[in-house]
């Protein structure tokens, strides 16, 4: 049963807070650390404490989650066409260090550094009194070393260069300059995660890992390989330059070695099995943790806590039979998303959703504003107990992932015919098999063909996850996707090229047993037994046809002129030049002088 408590045995505090406050912070004596990490509850409490530091409230809850990963070609920050507040400078290329939502002494970057710490403190007192040869203690040293490694993923995703803490704080090390990435990629791909999935269970092997809220084998090689991913690939560096590391150790193909070992283990593992797409989220908003499905980690949150559906979920606009809460739609697929899809990929549907919830109906939504349907209220099983956390995980990993990131790595490494395997089961359960045959012909083609296949296919599978943006980084495309991008909103928005051929309304009604479908598009059958169906979203339909379906209409589907301000708020200054966000003042100015942004931030 979902949900641990998060518990410290621990007062910790790092470079979140100021001097006087870490010197002044209690601290845990030799004699308690051995009482704790001897003893298989106790460093299990403080374990699973790393975790709380996922869950503060401007956090990985509340900042972090909604705000790394837009603004793309598959998401976008979708509450408001104003690009200038602080909420939509986060995702637009144009953040400042002073940021309103960010600049705080409590916020994700203080909170990620705050896990690292208990982390730290954890590993130190497992090291030294831990029983090694007890599989208990070994599981828990695992788990703390991944999840430090998995604060530093995210740190680097939305930073780059960060300082490099692998010990508990002193007063020597207070203050720490920024370290090289590639210096802590080298780290926790080289030794860390190599050591930790030494350590640690498959799914299913023991009682602990028996949940996807604890760490299992699976996740530290995915992760491994995730990070390798990263390691290998573009970005910018504190130059402003875009290039690949100077590591030999990090290069492409030797990166790429380590995802192919880990992930082929993974599937060859047969651990856990990708089943049918959205049943995967429809099992995360029903709070189901058990192993061996497609989601291999998620980050738990209470039921209490947690901001999933509330800032990525289908917006329900007042409180109705499925919410306590009157929110969702933060984020979501831009309106090119759902037609880059193939008509007949069940992924669409699930990704994209045109409609919101108002008084318990569902009712379409202008084509400027989609919702991410895999997290939705009407999925949950349990009343929301909060005014503004839901408590559905994050699920962080999934199978999906594994698959085609051995697909990209064997592509490059052994060529598409051998890549192949790890490709066409994702595509198996997404399209018809002609459809299946016909793609798989043309990506085996060339490696540069199944290249181009992966692109594609890791946005399709994956909108709404906010794993885009690190993708388009590392693969040095970043720029030039999201010009393309804007391009094809405006010709969505003009109805010019492959849009055309889509008509300026769109005509729904509720169909329920007494109401049969008449050809337009389905999205799904909530728990009463209705749903919506909407004709004029896809591309070849109509206005003729629509007005004779006597349906109602909605003749403010196409939007208005304010859509362009959004579309041209997708990025205000060049993206390349903004991958990563600032260093928040509050800590450059607490930091000593040790703490510098890079030139573009100055």
């Amino acid at each position: 049963m979902k949900k641990y408590i998060y518990a410290s045995l621990f007062a910790l505090t790092g470079v979140f807070a100021s001097c006087d406050d870490i010197l002044d912070a209690p601290t845990v004596s030799s004699t308690d650390e051995s009482v704790v990490f001897s003893t298989a509850s106790l460093a299990e409490n403080a374990v699973m404490g790393i975790l709380q530091s996922f869950a503060e409230t401007e956090s990985y809850r509340g900042r972090y989650l909604v705000y790394y990963g837009m603004n793309t070609d598959m998401e976008w920050y979708n509450s408001t066409e104003d690009s200038g507040n602080d909420k939509a400078k986060l995702s637009n290329y144009s953040c400042t260090t002073t940021n309103s939502q960010m600049n705080k002494d409590t916020n994700a970057w203080a909170k990620f550094y705050e896990g690292i710490e208990r982390a730290n403190m954890c590993i130190r007192g497992l090291e030294a009194y831990g029983n090694m040869n007890d599989q208990e203690f070994r599981q828990l040293l695992g788990e703390a070393l991944t999840l430090r490694a998995v604060y530093y993923c995210d740190l680097l995703k939305g930073w780059g260069d960060v300082p490099a803490r692998f010990e508990p704080i002193t007063s020597e090390t207070i203050y720490m300059p920024k370290s090289d990435r590639d210096s802590i990629y080298v780290r926790l791909i080289l030794t860390d995660l190599k050591r930790a999935e030494e350590l640690v269970a498959w799914p299913n092997e023991t009682a602990t890992t028996k949940t996807t809220e604890r760490v299992s084998k699976a996740f530290v090689k995915a992760l491994r390989s995730r990070l390798a991913l990263y390691a290998g690939g573009y970005s910018q560096r504190d130059d402003g330059t875009i290039r690949l590391s100077n590591d030999p150790r990090l290069a492409p193909e030797e990166m790429y070695k380590i995802v192919k070992e880990e992930c082929v283990s993974i599937i060859n593992q047969h651990c856990n099995e990708l089943g049918e797409f959205e049943d995967t989220f429809r099992k995360l908003c029903q709070d189901d943790v058990t192993a061996g499905g497609e989601s291999i980690w998620e980050i738990p949150f209470s039921d209490g806590r947690g901001r999933v559906v509330y800032d990525l979920g289908v917006k329900h606009k007042d409180v109705d039979q499925y919410t306590k809460q009157a929110k969702g739609g933060t984020a979501g697929p831009t309106p090119i998303a759902f037609y880059k899809y193939d008509p007949q990929d069940k992924r669409r549907n699930v990704s994209c959703v045109p409609y919101y919830w108002e008084k318990g109906i569902q009712v379409p939504n202008q084509v400027s504003q989609w919702y991410f349907g895999k997290y939705r209220y009407e999925w949950m099983k349990r009343i929301v107990t909060s005014t503004n956390d839901d408590g559905v995980n994050w699920l962080y990993m999934r199978l999906a992932d594994v698959y085609l990131m051995a697909a990209e790595a064997v592509n490059e490494l052994d060529g598409p015919q051998a890549a192949a395997q790890y490709l066409k089961p994702v595509l198996d359960r997404a399209l018809p098999e002609e459809k299946v045959n016909e793609y798989m012909t043309t990506a085996t083609q060339s490696k540069e063909a199944f290249k181009k296949a992966i692109i594609e296919q890791r946005g399709l599978e994956f909108c709404g996850e906010m794993l885009r943006k690190a993708d388009l980084i590392r693969w040095n495309m970043l720029s030039s996707t999201l010009a393309d991008a804007k391009e094809e909103m405006k010709a969505l928005l003009n109805r010019t090229g492959k849009y055309a051929e889509l008509p300026d309304n769109i005509y729904y009604q509720t169909v329920t047993e007494e109401e049969p479908y008449k050809g337009g598009t389905v999205w799904d059958v909530v728990k009463n037994g209705e749903t919506v169906e909407i004709y004029g979203v896809e591309i070849g339909q109509t206005d003729e046809e629509g007005v004779t379906l006597n349906y109602t209409s909605n003749t403010e589907w196409a939007g208005s002129t304010k859509w362009l301000d959004k579309i041209e708020g997708l990025y205000l200054n060049n993206p390349d030049d903004y991958q990563f966000w600032p260093i928040w003042q509050i800590f450059i100015d607490s930091s000593n002088g040790m703490l510098v942004n890079s030139n573009n931030y100055k």
